[in-house]
């Protein structure tokens, strides 16, 4: 599946625009501050029906405007599709493919996968528990999307038990926590080893791409479960021997809502004791490494979307990073200068833009 061109209208900088893109390496490069970045968030936009800048949706509506829209063209073998996503701010958002309206792009067969690389996602190294949850929580819909219902299914349930343990906690009564604890156990069950089936076909690759791209010592990702488990019973087990502190504490205390995915080298957690550079690489390499193994299970790798990748990278590991790239995935890249990107068998093709707008078409490198 390729992404053949973006469509855009009142989005950020962007009044209206569009870029072709090739179905190989594209390189969207000019000084900072003209909205490269923006391309790749309405890119996203376009494919996901969410930001992966902001959870202010508003922020994406350019200024004096009332509504945006990102059309996608999407190549599928010989069949073309267009995905479109309308946002007018306080409304529902409009997503349509090929003209017919669709609830949610989620599960859509003919919604392109993208993965994205931006200097805030260093959170996902350094932040909360909460955020690498959630990132694999999209890897495991990403290789298996009809699972996505496993991860709802589980925070319907947790809600509904910290519901019950507010009421008990204001004189309610506790019979029916015991039947939510088997509810819960149900679901999270399944939730841990979604996670922990993913982490396993990422965590070969994941070290051999950091060694690649020059992260040294010794790289490792680890799936750390809440619960060690074997069926819902014993799941349900453990949760009715934390009853009393669970009513003191006020809320569920134990279950997948408290796994951890831990980025190591040498055996040391790189959130604690890993250098910026080294945290970048490291979420390079996961990036990496999870597109190779979606690739291997979709038929077809993930859209890469990298900004700014190349400017703390040395001219070694930069080619490093394009000849991973150039395997017949499709990515883009935004640079503010050219001479940061390699010369490579499969050159990629570059586009130059200003504020507000795309000059000419893509075209190979010099």
């Amino acid at each position: 599946m390729v992404i053949e061109a973006i469509h855009l209208r009142e989005f950020r900088t962007y009044e209206s625009a569009t870029l072709q893109l090739t179905a190989s390496t594209n390189v969207i490069h000019g000084p900072n501050g003209v909205g490269k970045t923006n391309l790749l968030e309405a890119l996203y936009f376009g494919c996901t029906a969410r930001s992966c800048r902001t959870s202010n949706e508003r922020e994406m509506v350019r200024f004096d405007a009332r509504t945006t829209r990102v059309e996608v063209d999407v190549l599928d073998g010989t069949e073309k599709h267009r995905i479109a996503v309308g946002l007018t701010p306080g409304d529902p958002k409009l997503i349509e493919i090929d003209g017919a309206d669709v609830e949610r792009l989620a599960e859509h067969p003919f919604r392109p996968l993208v993965s994205v690389f931006l200097p805030d996602r260093l959170e996902l190294i350094k932040g909360t528990p909460a955020l690498r949850r959630a990132h694999l929580d999209q890897v495991v819909t990403g290789l298996w999307p009809s699972r996505a219902k496993t991860r709802l299914a589980y925070a319907q349930a947790l809600a509904q038990r910290n519901a019950l343990i507010a009421r008990v906690r204001h004189g309610g009564s506790s019979g029916s926590l015991a039947a939510w604890d088997m509810e819960l156990a149900r679901h999270g069950i399944a939730l841990r080893d979604d996670r922990a089936a993913a982490c396993e076909l990422i965590a070969p690759r994941f070290p051999l791409i950091a060694e690649q791209l020059g992260l040294t010592g010794a790289a490792t990702l680890r799936f750390r479960p809440r619960s060690e488990a074997q069926t819902a019973e014993e799941f349900a087990a453990e949760l009715a021997e934390r009853h009393d502190s669970d009513l003191q504490r006020g809320f569920t205390q134990h279950g997948p809502h408290r796994d951890e995915l831990l980025f190591q080298r040498d055996g040391r957690d790189l959130r604690a004791y890993g250098s910026q550079g080294e945290q970048r690489l490291a979420l390079l390499s996961l990036l990496l490494a999870e597109r190779e193994v979606i690739g291997a299970q979709r038929g077809a790798p993930p859209v890469m979307l990298l900004d700014d990748v190349m400017s703390e990278l040395d001219a070694d590991r930069r080619e490093r990073l394009i000849s991973i790239l150039d395997d017949g995935g499709q990515s883009l890249i935004t640079t503010t200068d050219l001479a940061h990107i390699p010369s490579v068998a499969n050159k990629p093709a570059t586009v130059q833009i200003s504020p507000g707008a795309i000059h000419g078409g893509l075209r190979a490198a010099a």
